[in-house]
């Protein structure tokens, strides 16, 4: 047993690099215990009593380089397969964490891993215990060959939907071309079509029996738990399973390249991309710590070296990037580049080269790895107030354990970049990167043995008790200046967020061109009258802090997050960007070009293309709801747009009396209402325009809108209707019928497109919740010869739920006893308190709506749901639109009684085309 003695994020007054200071990997603590059970199995607790919730992480140190060759995507497809029952609790996996509350529940596979993982009410440790350990130790009567075809068939699908993506096929070229023949890491992680087809039951059996093992798995819980207390809980319910035999695990092979190569391939996309790789160090090497700094000076923030001069300075790349994908036994070094339309790709690309030219004859500035190191440390604080989740404690002590054998190694990594210096840096990239660029793109086995069985096992647990909903208590004050101001203060990490949430949003567009909201947002952060973009982003980065603008239908956000001891700093950046805006000429026209090409990206790829046109069939031209869900606006208006419809917008709308201020952190009322006043004295009131959002009346008529993308694999398929506004009807009651009907993992639409018949990798139905009438859409993407018939069954799952087939007792419960549990974990961040303060100013909630949110649940009554689902739900209103491969799509609707409209990526009409006519 081990147990860390240092104090959980300790002062933060060493935040500040400018006066001198540095982090020390001492001050930033996960305090933990250790064991391991006789049978192998490595447990890791941490305790955070500031919720009452608990991080479930399981991490099985197997994945796609443990599979031979022919037998690919079988970590995968295993993956996929254990949620689907084991021995004890034949049922699927999902269902039983919904009904406890579980959030953030899933399963992912890598190269060198496989992680099981959801955050549960403490009551619920005791069930998820079970679960977990039953599909440890008694999974294989479980999986029969049926459920082997049905998961096979998923995979196949998420591989086609991943596939029919723009540049879907970069992964999986690049993993071909830059490592030999026979290298663990030279197929994909979802493997091949043929491998899949061709994996049997006593195939899947074997790869379960030798890597299933709990002396091959770390067990992480985190939370609202007492150490000691769950090691015996974990030895009750693990403690009976045999380990597994001796593994022959891959040794680190880092297959360094000593030759440049190239390969080149087509896609239907809108630009040009660029990917240079290199294979380099395994993860955890110091030399692979260093060139992740390196990645990081080239493409973090508006400064970096690539982002500055290819997409601020000479604007000929849309996107940049370069990162390190650390795995176990050999790493890539990536660099991406998407060429503008127009622009040269040899010419871009002898621009990425010789900024890495210069970089590995220069090395790094002092101030650059200063920046970057600063970064680095902020976010990884950050990620510290999160249990669960990727980046969360659980999952660092995780990957920590499975990869170093020591869960603190993350603090020998912070120690490697805090003495990081600049000819560290630059020793390592020209090492490293200097040739073999890719461009497109054991021990004594322990004796171990198994505890007696010490679990009925013929039910599951008991829940514990539930704890209370901690939703902190809310203030309101009102600045002279009109600017109404929300707090929540919460004390556990000394971090602050604030949301300007602003009266405009997309639907101001109606007063000018579409997409004048967005891009007026995004100008709002790239200068004010003293300074321009790239010093807003170096004073950020110093600071610790981020700020993002953006738009939604309604409302327009201006949004910071930053760290208490920065607070008065960032404040006075926030108040600037905010009252001082200086939307200079060479950002308005480089946002524009990139909003542009954003329209043509959002043209090319299936989901977006539809979500930008359904709009204007569900509400009409002219509607305000009516342009690109997006807001993106259209590429001839966008175009058109100058400095004068900007400032017309920021004139229009940017009133202290039209905005609220959320404010969530370690901070008081008095002494934020104090800063306010002084940070936007300055801020007048002021009139806005009334938003003229007429109401629609639905009609009964069968309608498609065929966009034709040819050679598409699958079909994107739309449907959908418009409701009630936001409050008109009982949202709870709402929320309740659409997780049964396709809000959630096992609704009804899900099961069927997914599960049932394999037609779809997921399908779902969601509600944009507007202030006026909104869209509620059913989604999927399906395989092309499927089109007709899943339209015809999702719109039987809408019609059924409102006649023959209503919500059952049994879905009712469960659904409302999953929302009652998931809550206690559903305002860990404060980013989550804030945004949920959100809703209550965008829809004049009462400030105790979240208090009492639980007790509202637990009133409501399943006729309630059922009258409310007849009232809403009206399957013959559906409007349909589907992106796919006109020759494929059409014939299938001959005599189906639905008019085909064929439209372009726009939403404007080409042609319309009666039923006797779909089949030409």
């Amino acid at each position: 047993m081990k147990t860390s003695t240092f104090i959980f994020l300790a002062v933060f007054s060493f935040i500040s690099m400018s006066h001198g200071q540095t982090f020390k990997s001492d001050d930033i603590n996960i305090l933990y215990e250790e064991y391991v059970l006789p049978n192998g199995l490595r447990l890791i607790v941490h305790e955070d009593h500031k919720a009452p919730i608990v991080a479930v992480n399981i991490w099985y140190h197997v994945g796609s380089k443990n599979e031979k060759e022919g037998k690919s995507g079988f970590a995968h497809l295993f993956e996929h397969l254990m949620f689907n029952g084991s021995e004890n609790y034949n049922d699927d996996y999902f269902q039983a964490l919904e009904r406890i509350g579980a959030t953030g529940m899933n399963g992912t596979t890598n190269h060198d891993r496989t992680n099981y993982f959801q955050n549960v009410p403490a009551a619920g440790l005791d069930q998820v215990l079970f679960l977990e350990s039953d599909r440890m130790g008694h999974l294989l009567a479980a999986i029969d060959s049926a459920k082997l075809d049905e998961q096979r068939g998923v995979v196949q699908n998420e591989k086609r939907q991943r596939e029919n993506q723009p540049y879907g096929r970069e992964y999986e070229l690049s993993t071909e071309n830059i490592y030999p023949e026979g290298h663990p890491y030279s197929w994909t992680v979802i493997g091949s079509m043929e491998d899949l087809d061709a994996a049997s039951l006593g195939d899947v059996q074997d790869w379960f029996k030798t890597y299933y093992g709990p002396n091959n798995a770390v067990l992480v819980i985190a939370g609202d738990v007492n150490p000691d207390e769950v090691y015996e809980k974990v030895k009750k319910y693990f403690g009976h399973i045999p380990p597994g035999p001796t593994l022959s695990k891959p040794q680190v092979w880092v297959a360094r390249r000593t030759e440049d190569t190239r390969f080149t391939y087509e896609d239907r996309v809108p630009e040009a991309r660029i990917q240079q790789a290199w294979n380099v160090p395994e993860w955890g090497d110091k030399e692979a710590i260093y060139l992740r700094l390196a990645s990081n000076i080239l493409s973090d923030g508006k400064n970096s070296r690539l982002y500055k001069k290819l997409q601020y300075e000479e604007q000929v790349a849309s996107y940049v990037n370069s990162y390190v994908y650390e795995k176990e036994i050999g790493s890539n070094f990536i660099v991406v580049a998407n060429v503008k339309p127009g622009e040269s790709v040899n010419e871009v690309e002898n621009k990425v080269n010789g900024i890495l030219t210069t970089f590995l004859h220069e090395g790094p500035t002092e101030e650059e790895l200063q920046r970057i190191k600063l970064d680095y440390f902020a976010n990884f604080i950050k990620g510290l107030e999160r249990i669960g989740g990727f980046g969360g404690k659980s999952d660092i002590l995780a990957e920590n354990a499975v990869y170093a054998n020591d869960p603190e190694f993350y603090k020998k990594r912070l120690d490697i970049i805090n003495a990081a210096t600049t000819e560290d840096i630059k020793s390592a990239a020209n090492k490293w990167l200097s040739s073999g660029k890719f461009t497109l793109i054991c021990n004594p086995f322990p004796t171990y043995s198994a505890s007696e069985e010490g679990v009925d096992r013929s039910k599951l647990p008991e829940l514990g008790k539930i704890g209370s909903v901690p939703f902190p208590d809310i203030q309101n004050t009102t600045l002279k200046n009109g600017l109404e101001v929300v707090l929540a203060q919460r004390k556990d990490v000394p971090s602050v967020v604030m949301n300007l949430l602003i009266n405009a949003g997309y639907s101001s567009d109606q007063f000018g061109k579409p997409g004048t909201a967005a891009l007026a947002m995004n100008l709002m952060k790239e200068g004010t009258n003293t300074l321009n973009s790239l010093e807003i982003d170096k004073k950020l980065q110093m600071l610790g802090a981020s700020i993002s603008t953006y738009s939604d239908l309604d409302l327009s956000y201006v949004s910071m997050s930053t760290l208490k001891p920065t607070l008065d700093e960032s404040l006075t950046l926030f108040a600037d960007i905010i009252l001082n805006p200086g939307f200079p000429e060479k950002e308005i026209d480089r946002l524009k070009e990139e909003q542009i090409n954003s329209i043509k990206r959002e043209k090319a790829s299936p989901v977006q293309m539809a979500v930008r046109i359904f709009p204007k069939f569900l509400y009409g031209e002219g509607h305000a709801y009516s342009l690109p869900l997006t807001g993106s606006g259209y590429e001839e208006t966008v175009s058109s747009m100058t400095r004068s419809d900007i400032q017309k917008f920021y004139n229009t709308w940017i009133k202290s009396d039209n905005t609220t201020l959320v404010v969530v952190g370690d901070i008081q009322l008095a002494e934020l209402e104090q800063k306010l006043e002084n940070v936007f004295r300055g801020w007048e009131k002021g009139d806005v325009p009334n938003k003229n959002i007429t109401e629609v009346t639905s009609t009964q008529n069968k309608v498609l809108y065929l966009l034709d993308k040819p050679e598409s694999q699958q079909s994107v398929i739309i449907g959908g209707h418009l409701i009630e506004p936001y409050g008109e009807v009982s949202e709870i009651a709402l929320e309740t019928a659409n997780n049964v009907l396709g809000g959630n993992f096992t609704a009804r639409i899900n099961m069927n497109l997914r599960e049932d018949k394999h037609w779809s990798y997921g399908a779902r139905s969601f509600i944009e919740n507007t202030k006026e009438q909104r869209p509620y859409l059913a989604y999927t993407s399906v395989q092309s010869d499927k089109t007709k018939e899943s339209i015809d069954e999702i719109h039987k799952e809408f019609k059924d739920f409102i006649n023959d087939n209503p919500i059952t007792q049994n879905e009712f419960e469960k659904v409302k006893n999953n929302t009652i549990l998931q809550l206690p974990g559903r305002w860990e961040t404060n980013n989550a308190v804030a945004n949920s303060i959100n809703m209550l100013v965008r829809f004049e909630l009462e400030n105790n709506y979240w208090k009492t949110y639980d007790q509202k649940v637990k009133g409501l009554t399943l006729q309630e749901v059922r009258e409310l689902s007849k009232k809403v739900i009206k399957p013959e209103n559906f409007k349909w639109v589907v992106v796919g491969d006109k020759a494929k799509v059409l014939p299938q609707f001959k005599n189906s009684g639905f008019e085909i409209v064929l439209v372009d990526p726009d939403g404007n009409i080409m042609s319309e085309i009666s039923q006797t006519e779909s089949a030409k």
